[in-house]
């Protein structure tokens, strides 16, 4: 595909087939022809952060860290992420990706003791795990329709409410999934 996909966003087109695609908004990070890289943007879990914590953190450092762990995807789910706005905050001296103004990532441990520090973004997602794609491969899913690629938005990444984005990601585009036919002739459903 020539279009440069990333930074971007997929919407999961109604319909999807795929048990865990189904339903979903992933944050592309990377698009070549080596494979693409990105991150389930809409699956919070109830899974506290410090729930991750290996137990040698003092008091003080868990108490600080909130939030839920998100699923980023099926690939390696025990790979952490940080999906955060960098404006939100100090993000200074932490190793990251920056997709755009207000999307950045990171995997640096770094990241965490800054969050525990109480410094660093206030607007943050700890992802586990990743959306990965070989070579073509989601080349070859957006053209059999599997995915509907768009512009990065940093209000469906942040904004929006997690079990709405990929309702809204499809909006934009002017797409009510509950008109649309599905793959085996039914509508699917909203």
């Amino acid at each position: 595909m020539d279009i440069d996909l990333a930074p971007g966003l997929l919407v999961a087109a109604p319909g999807t087939t795929c048990p865990f695609f189904d339903h979903t908004l992933v944050l592309l990070v990377e698009h070549s022809e080596d494979g693409a890289l990105g991150f389930v943007v809409n699956r919070p879990t109830e899974t506290p952060v410090t729930s991750l914590l290996d137990g040698d953190e003092d008091d003080d450092f868990a108490t600080r860290l909130e939030g839920e762990v998100w699923v980023g995807g099926p690939v390696a789910p025990d790979t952490g992420w940080v999906l955060f706005d960098p404006t939100s905050g100090d993000a200074e001296d932490v190793e990251a990706v920056e997709l755009c103004d207000r999307v950045a990532v990171s995997a640096s441990r770094a990241f965490l003791d800054l969050l525990a520090a109480g410094r660093g973004p206030t607007r943050y997602a700890l992802l586990l795990g990743y959306a990965g794609w070989g070579p073509g491969q989601l080349d070859d899913e957006i053209r059999e329709g599997s995915w509907i690629p768009i512009d990065l938005d940093p209000a469906l990444v942040f904004d929006a409410d997690p079990e709405q984005r990929w309702l809204l990601a499809l909006a934009t585009l002017g797409i009510d999934p509950a008109r649309v036919v599905g793959v085996a002739g039914g509508v699917a459903e909203a």
